[in-house]
C-alpha cells in the first residue's frame, strides 16, 4: 500500500474488518437454513455475479449499470439480509476485478458492499417491520420501502469507497461526492429495487416457477437495454468526433487566414526594407512592384520602374542570357534561375548584378509571377578582375605571365592544326634572354634589375606588331608569340628590331648600361601537338644562340633537339658513372724542359676519363660542360683530387728517388664557389698522407675572371695550407695585370693553341715569349701545354720556358703505365731517342 497514509490504511483496515466480518455473519446465518434455500441464494448471487460481468453504460455518463443489483434486492426480499450481503459481495467481487488490478480494491469493494448491504438491509427490516406493527403493510409501501432501501445501499456504498481517494489526499468528505453521481446511478438502484419488489409479489402469487420463466425474458430485456445504450454511446461519439473535426478544421482554416495574413505583412515589410533589390514581375519581365533598395541600385525614382520591362535595364550584350530564362518560365520543370550580368544604372554605368528569379503567387491573377532579387556585386567583380589581373600577369613588368602566355600559346597551337578545311593559322614563339642580367644584378643589386627588366619591357612592347604578345615568364625570360605570321621572315625582322633596340644604353641606378639579348625561334610549320613542345625547341634554340656567342637570334631545327636529348641522356648516365666505376683518372707527365736533351720528369696532371660500356671512351670535352651544367662536378673533382693524391702518395713510398713529384687537378668554378672547397682539399690530402706541395690546383684564367672577389679568400687559404695554385690557359681569358700581381699563384700555363703555331715566325711567337718574361718577372713558373714537336720544344727552350707536356714527352696514360715509365726512367735518365737527340742539337745550334 505504497499510496496510502496512516489515516488511509487505517480505514481500510477497518472498513474490510467490518465487511469480512458482516459477510461472515451472513454465511453463518446461511449455513443452518435448508438446503432448497441454499441452492436458490447460490442461482441468485451467481446470477448477479454474471450479471456484473457486462454491465450496462448508462448513455451520457462515464458510469455503467450491473443488473445484478435486481437480484440482490429479490434475495433480500425472499430470503432475508444474509442472502442480500452475500450477494451484493460477490457481484462487487466480480466488478473490482473487471475495473482494477490493485490488490487492496479486489478485497476493499466485496467487504465495503457487504458492509453497506449489512446497514440497508438492517433498515429496510426494521421497516418492514414498523409498516407491519402499524398495520399499513401493503404493495406500495412495500415499493416505497425497497426504493429507500436502494437509495440508503446506494449512498453508503458510494460514501464507503470514496473516502478512501480522499482520505489518501488528507482531505475530507464532500456532499459533491455523493450529489455527483447521484442522477442517473441512484435512479437506476431505485429501479432495480422496484423490479424486484414486481418480481417478488409476482413469486407470492406463482412461485419459484414464474421466476424461472421470467429470466429469459429479463436477459432479453437488459441486452436490449445494453444494445441501446451502445447504440447511443456510438452515436454520440460519433457526433463528438464530427464536432470535434469540425472544430478542428475551422481553428485551422482561422490559423491558415491568420497566418496568411501575418506572412503577407510580413513579406511586404521585408520587400520594402530589404537590403538587396527586389521586384514582382510579370513572366515577360514587366515590373509589377519594385521595392526601394532596387531603385536605388539603378538610380531611379518613384514608380518610374512601374509597368517598364526588366530587360530592358539589363546592358544589351547580356539581354539575351536574361530573355532565354524567361522563355523557361512556363516550362513545367521550371523552378528558378540566377545569372550575374550587368544592368544600365540612370546615369549610363554598368552595374554588376547577381539576379535570382523564382516564381510567386499573386492573389487575384491566374498568370504566373516572378519575383527577382537583384545584388550589386560590382564591388565583388572589380575584385575578381584584381585577382585575374594577378593570376595572370607579372607584378613586376606588367606583362602577361607565364601561365597567360601558356593559354595563349595553347589556342595558338589549337589554331594552328591543319582541317579539312585547309591550313590553320601560322605563328611563331621567340625565346628571349638577356646575356648579362646577373651581372646588373650582382653589381647594382635587384632593385637595379628590376628596373633593368622594366624598362627592356616597354622597348620590347614598341617594337610589337598589332596581335603579338610578349610576356615574361620569370627572372630575365621573355617570350613572343607572333601571330599571324603570313611568312617566317617576318619573324626573324621582328627577332632583329628587338635585337636593335637592345643595343641602345639603359639609364638604371644612375648608371648606362649596354646589354644583348639571345633569342631563339622556333615556328608553327613544325607541327606541334601542345604549348610544352613550343617553348621546348624555342628554348633550345635560345642556348644555341647563346652558344654561339650570344648577342644574336637562332632558329630551331630537329637536329637541336636530337642533340639535347643525347645531351639529357649522357647527363643521366654520368650520374651513375662514379658509382659503377666507369670513370677513371689518367696522368700525363710534366717535364723540366731546360736541362738540354734529357728533360726531367717533375711530376703529372691528373685528367679523369670515361670508359661508357656502351659507347666506348667518351671525350672529357663532350661530358665535362655537361657535369658542369648539371652540377656534378663536385663529385667529380673529388673523385680526381682522391684518387690523384692516393696515387702520387703510391709513387712516392715506392722509391726515394720520385719523392719530388707532384701531380696536378683541375678546378672548375663550382668548386671556387663552393665554402668548404678547402676542407674537401684537407681531407684528400690527409687521406692519402701526402705533402701540401706536392699538390698543385689548376683554374682557368675565365674561373678567376668571373669569380675573382669569391674566390680571393679561398687561394689564400689554400695558400697557407700549403698546396700550390696554377692559372690554366692563360692568355685566353681577360686576367688583369694589376690582379695577376697580387694573386696567390704559383704557375702560369701557357695555352696549347698559342704553343700550337709557335717555330712559324707569328705573332704567337710573341706572344709565348711575353707571357715567359711575365711570369719570370712576377717569379711565377711558367709551364707550356701541348709541346707535340721538336720544332715547338726548340722555341720553348730557346725563350727560356722551363716545363712543359705534350704529346712530345709523354702521352695521359693510366697509374699502371705511369708505373712502368718509372721504372724505365730516373730523375737523370733523358727519355728522347737518339734520332731525336740529334734532331734537338740541331734546333739548338740554330736558335
Amino acid at each position: 500500500m505504497p499510496d496510502y497514509n496512516r489515516g488511509a490504511a487505517a480505514y481500510w483496515w477497518a472498513v474490510v474488518t467490518l465487511g469480512l466480518s458482516a459477510l461472515g455473519w451472513a454465511i453463518s446465518q446461511l449455513a443452518s437454513r435448508e438446503p432448497q434455500v441454499l441452492v436458490q441464494v447460490a442461482l441468485g448471487a451467481g446470477i448477479a455475479m454474471l450479471a456484473g460481468v457486462f454491465p450496462v453504460r448508462i448513455s451520457h455518463s462515464k458510469h455503467s449499470f450491473a443488473a445484478g443489483e435486481v437480484f440482490i434486492f429479490l434475495l433480500l426480499l425472499i430470503h432475508g439480509t444474509a442472502a442480500a450481503v452475500i450477494a451484493a459481495a460477490g457481484e462487487a467481487a466480480v466488478g473490482s476485478c473487471r475495473t482494477s488490478r490493485r490488490w487492496t480494491s479486489r478485497i476493499a469493494s466485496p467487504a465495503m458492499a457487504a458492509l453497506a448491504m449489512t446497514v440497508a438491509a438492517h433498515t429496510f427490516d426494521a421497516v418492514n417491520q414498523q409498516m407491519v406493527a402499524n398495520d399499513v403493510a401493503g404493495a406500495g409501501s412495500l415499493l416505497m420501502a425497497a426504493m429507500g432501501f436502494a437509495i440508503i445501499y446506494f449512498v453508503v456504498n458510494t460514501l464507503l469507497v470514496t473516502a478512501v481517494p480522499r482520505l489518501k489526499r488528507g482531505e475530507g468528505l464532500k456532499a459533491a461526492d455523493l450529489f455527483g453521481l447521484f442522477g442517473w446511478v441512484g435512479i437506476a438502484y431505485a429501479g432495480s429495487a422496484t423490479l424486484a419488489v414486481l418480481m417478488y409479489l409476482t413469486y407470492l402469487q406463482s412461485g419459484i416457477g414464474v421466476l424461472a420463466a421470467m429470466l429469459p425474458l429479463l436477459a432479453s430485456m437488459l441486452a436490449a437495454l445494453h444494445y441501446f445504450f451502445r447504440q447511443q454511446e456510438v452515436a454520440e461519439n460519433a457526433r463528438a468526433a464530427t464536432a470535434e473535426a469540425t472544430a478542428r478544421e475551422r481553428e485551422l482554416a482561422e490559423r491558415h487566414v491568420r497566418e496568411l495574413e501575418a506572412s503577407e505583412r510580413r513579406f511586404h515589410s521585408a520587400f520594402t526594407h530589404a537590403s538587396i533589390g527586389m521586384a514582382l514581375t510579370r513572366a515577360d519581365g514587366v515590373i509589377l512592384q519594385a521595392n526601394p533598395a532596387l531603385r536605388e541600385l539603378l538610380g531611379r525614382e518613384g514608380d518610374e520602374l512601374i509597368h517598364r520591362r526588366f530587360q530592358d535595364l539589363v546592358r544589351d550584350d547580356d539581354r539575351a542570357a536574361l530573355d532565354a530564362q524567361l522563355a523557361r518560365v512556363h516550362a513545367p520543370d521550371f523552378d528558378d534561375f540566377a545569372l550575374e550580368l550587368r544592368c544600365r544604372h540612370a546615369h549610363g554605368a554598368a552595374v554588376w548584378v547577381s539576379l535570382h528569379g523564382s516564381l510567386f503567387s499573386e492573389p487575384g491573377s491566374g498568370a504566373p509571377s516572378l519575383i527577382l532579387q537583384v545584388q550589386d556585386i560590382s564591388a565583388r567583380r572589380k575584385a575578381e578582375q584584381g585577382l585575374q589581373h594577378i593570376a595572370f600577369h607579372d607584378a613586376l613588368t606588367g606583362l602577361p605571365n607565364r601561365r597567360r602566355f601558356h593559354e595563349h600559346l595553347a589556342e595558338a597551337v589549337e589554331r594552328a592544326r591543319v582541317t579539312a578545311d585547309g591550313p590553320g593559322e601560322a605563328f611563331a614563339v621567340m625565346f628571349i634572354d638577356f646575356d648579362r642580367f646577373k651581372l646588373i644584378n650582382d653589381s647594382l643589386g635587384h632593385d637595379a634589375g628590376d628596373q633593368f627588366l622594366v624598362l627592356v619591357a616597354r622597348r620590347i612592347q614598341h617594337v610589337m606588331r598589332e596581335g603579338d604578345i610578349v610576356a615574361r615568364l620569370g627572372g630575365d625570360e621573355f617570350a613572343i608569340l607572333a601571330r599571324p605570321l603570313q611568312h617566317e621572315r617576318h619573324a626573324v625582322q621582328l627577332a632583329e628590331r628587338v635585337m636593335e633596340t637592345m643595343r641602345k644604353p639603359f639609364h638604371v641606378a644612375g648608371q648606362e648600361l649596354m646589354t644583348s639579348a639571345s633569342i631563339g625561334i622556333t615556328f608553327s610549320a613544325l607541327g606541334y601537338d601542345s604549348p610544352e613542345q613550343v617553348l621546348r625547341d624555342a628554348d633550345i634554340a635560345m642556348y644555341k644562340a647563346k652558344g654561339a656567342g650570344k648577342a644574336r637570334y637562332a632558329l630551331y631545327d630537329a637536329s637541336l633537339h636530337i642533340e639535347v636529348a643525347q645531351r639529357l641522356h649522357l647527363e643521366g648516365e654520368l650520374r651513375h658513372a662514379i658509382e659503377r666505376n666507369e670513370l677513371s683518372v689518367v696522368y700525363q707527365p710534366l717535364f723540366d724542359i731546360d736541362g738540354g736533351l734529357d728533360p726531367r720528369l717533375t711530376g703529372f696532371e691528373a685528367l679523369v676519363r670515361w670508359n661508357h660500356p656502351e659507347h666506348g671512351w667518351i671525350s672529357p670535352g663532350a661530358f665535362l660542360p655537361i657535369a658542369e651544367e648539371a652540377g656534378l662536378m663536385l663529385r667529380l673533382t673529388d673523385f680526381v683530387l682522391h684518387c690523384a693524391c692516393r696515387q702520387l702518395r703510391e709513387w712516392q713510398s715506392a722509391d726515394p728517388a720520385w719523392a719530388g713529384l707532384g701531380v696536378s687537378v683541375n678546378v672548375s668554378g663550382h668548386d671556387i664557389a663552393h665554402g668548404a672547397f678547402t676542407a674537401r682539399v684537407t681531407r684528400a690530402i690527409v687521406e692519402a698522407g701526402l705533402k701540401p706541395q706536392a699538390l698543385c690546383l689548376e683554374l682557368t684564367e675565365n674561373i678567376l675572371a668571373s669569380r675573382l672577389e669569391a674566390a680571393l679568400p679561398l687561394l689564400d687559404e689554400l695558400r697557407r695550407l700549403g698546396v700550390r695554385l696554377a692559372i690554366d690557359d692563360f692568355g685566353t681569358g681577360y686576367s688583369s695585370l694589376s690582379h695577376l700581381a697580387t694573386l696567390p699563384i704559383d704557375t702560369l700555363k701557357i695555352d696549347q693553341s698559342f704553343v700550337a703555331r709557335l717555330g712559324g715566325g707569328s705573332n704567337e711567337d710573341a706572344v709565348v715569349r711575353s707571357i715567359v718574361l711575365l711570369g719570370s718577372s712576377l717569379g711565377k713558373q711558367v709551364v707550356a701545354e701541348g709541346i707535340e714537336t721538336l720544332t715547338q720544344l726548340g722555341c720553348l727552350r730557346a725563350m727560356g720556358c722551363r716545363t712543359g707536356q705534350g704529346f712530345l714527352l709523354g702521352r695521359p696514360m693510366p697509374a699502371a703505365g705511369v708505373s712502368s715509365l718509372l721504372e724505365q726512367h730516373r730523375l737523370a735518365s733523358g727519355v728522347l731517342g737518339s734520332r731525336e737527340r740529334a734532331e734537338a742539337d740541331h734546333l739548338l745550334t740554330l736558335h
